[in-house]
């Protein structure tokens, strides 16, 4: 008899992933128009709640999304990857805010030093191959963070760059972390563009990352990030002269319509 509970137990697993694409089309039209606080609101207190992670590079407009979600949520995992080769302003930045905005679960990852060893023993990598710089310095140590959630929160937006115009707010990621499956990607700031970024620090009196009075306007690891010149977008100082555009985190978005523009 209890071979036979077990048995059938076993076979009522639900092997189905957390989110397909129809999730996803679904939540879009969902939140389309719908103010960026109660989104998030809703769903951290809601379907989400203990499922989600927040990944921030406290970069030039981080502060935006942490201190919206600090609102609904400071006992958020938050997600940091250090990866070994950040400003020294940034890891200064991080701290600072996550002390301000009462943030109670950073979680720091770092390069796996094993894979350092074996494939960037020189630490130079990100000067003749940056893909396989990024991949081991940010992409797998984000996937080692991520497993064990089913989604997480991205400070994209669709300003940043052409590469981004049509960001919605909600992907499907395939990313596969450790068998885990597609994970829900947020995309709060998709909507958002540089005067109401401005306009929400101003309102809120936050602080701006140290690097941003300098020039640069979209920060990742020192050697990969230059100023921007007037008139470039702002992501055009990252990699620069080279044929890339995302560090492997994120994809391109293909360019389609985007939905209204979320208010605060």
């Amino acid at each position: 008899m209890a071979e036979a509970a077990l048995a059938h137990d076993v076979d009522m697993i639900d092997v189905r992933p957390a989110f397909t694409q129809d999730d996803v089309d679904a939540l879009n039209a969902r939140y389309a128009g719908v103010p960026t606080h109660v989104m998030l609101r809703e769903l951290l207190a809601g379907d989400l709640a203990g499922r989600v992670a927040l990944v921030s590079s406290f970069g030039t407009e981080s502060a935006v999304l942490l201190h919206l979600v600090s609102e609904i949520d400071t006992d958020i995992p938050l997600v940091f990857t250090n990866t070994q080769k950040m400003f020294g302003e940034t890891l200064a930045y991080r701290d600072e805010l996550a002390e301000r905005l009462g943030f109670t679960d950073l979680r720091v990852y770092r390069p796996d030093p094993r894979i350092l060893a074996e494939k960037d023993r020189t630490g130079l990598r990100w000067s003749y191959d940056p893909d396989g710089c990024c991949e081991i310095r940010k992409v797998e140590p984000l996937k080692r963070a991520l497993k064990g959630f089913d989604a997480w929160i991205s400070g994209r937006k669709g300003f940043q760059s052409g590469t981004r115009t049509a960001l919605p707010l909600f992907e499907l990621d395939t990313a596969d972390a450790a068998g885990s499956g597609p994970k829900l990607k947020i995309n709060p700031l998709a909507g958002w563009d540089k005067t109401a970024l401005n306009a929400y620090f101003e309102a809120k009196d936050l602080p701006h990352h140290p690097l941003e009075a300098e020039g640069y306007l979209s920060i990742g690891c020192s050697p990969c990030t230059s100023k921007v010149m007037p008139g470039e977008d702002p992501r055009s100082g990252r990699w620069r002269g080279w044929d890339k555009i995302e560090c492997g985190i994120h994809s391109p978005i293909p360019t389609t319509p985007q939905a209204d523009d979320p208010v605060f």
